[in-house]
């Protein structure tokens, strides 16, 4: 049984279930990867690499089962691919919606008490909720600076207010966030069930 998704990136669900089993198991998505333009615009260029990394982020968790994805693979670290897309999703509302928007909101996952509930706290979590939460995220990540030129700056929200940054920083540290942990994830899948790939 599959089902097609709105979200960009041709998702497409996929369900499987053994013979002797009646229940669905749900697995994570299937994703089509867009690859980006190799002649385009400065802005065009940026979102289409960060989709593409949004992407490959997905990549990496399609076909597992919720289980699979909070699996802590590569002891001692405690990283696991349900808990990277919990922090994408957060870092996705801190730089486009709450810097780049300057939208005043919280976190989904992490609180001031818990600050690495993004990335611990998986006991609970319904895995498609989480990837649903992280598609909704950045679809609203992208329409919040839509309208916006890549040198407007934005104040800072953290510690530091001297810290002002334009939108066009946004976006590279968004790529160079989602390039390292996308990195965590490749190893992370090749751990869990071998496969590999970019």
């Amino acid at each position: 049984m599959q089902a097609q998704s709105a979200w960009p990136g041709n998702c497409v669900a996929g369900r499987t279930r053994r013979d002797d089993d009646v229940r669905m198991t749900w697995t994570a998505p299937e994703v089509n990867r867009s690859e980006p333009p190799l002649v385009t615009g400065e802005r065009e260029s940026l979102d289409a690499w960060l989709d593409f990394h949004r992407e490959t982020l997905l990549l990496k968790c399609a076909g597992l089962t919720a289980g699979q994805l909070r699996e802590r693979a590569v002891p001692p670290s405690g990283l696991s691919l349900l808990g990277i897309v919990r922090h994408m999703t957060d870092v996705e509302r801190w730089w486009f919606r709450v810097h780049g928007a300057n939208q005043d909101m919280t976190f989904r996952y992490f609180t001031d008490d818990n600050l690495n509930g993004d990335f611990d706290d998986l006991d609970e979590p319904d895995a498609p909720a989480v990837l649903a939460a992280f598609r909704e995220e950045a679809g609203l990540a992208r329409a919040a600076v839509s309208a916006l030129d890549l040198d407007h700056v934005v104040p800072s929200h953290a510690d530091h207010p001297e810290r002002v940054r334009n939108l066009r920083w946004i976006y590279v540290h968004m790529i160079e966030e989602y390039a390292r942990h996308n990195g965590h994830a490749d190893l992370l899948r090749e751990r869990i069930d071998g496969v590999t790939g970019d």
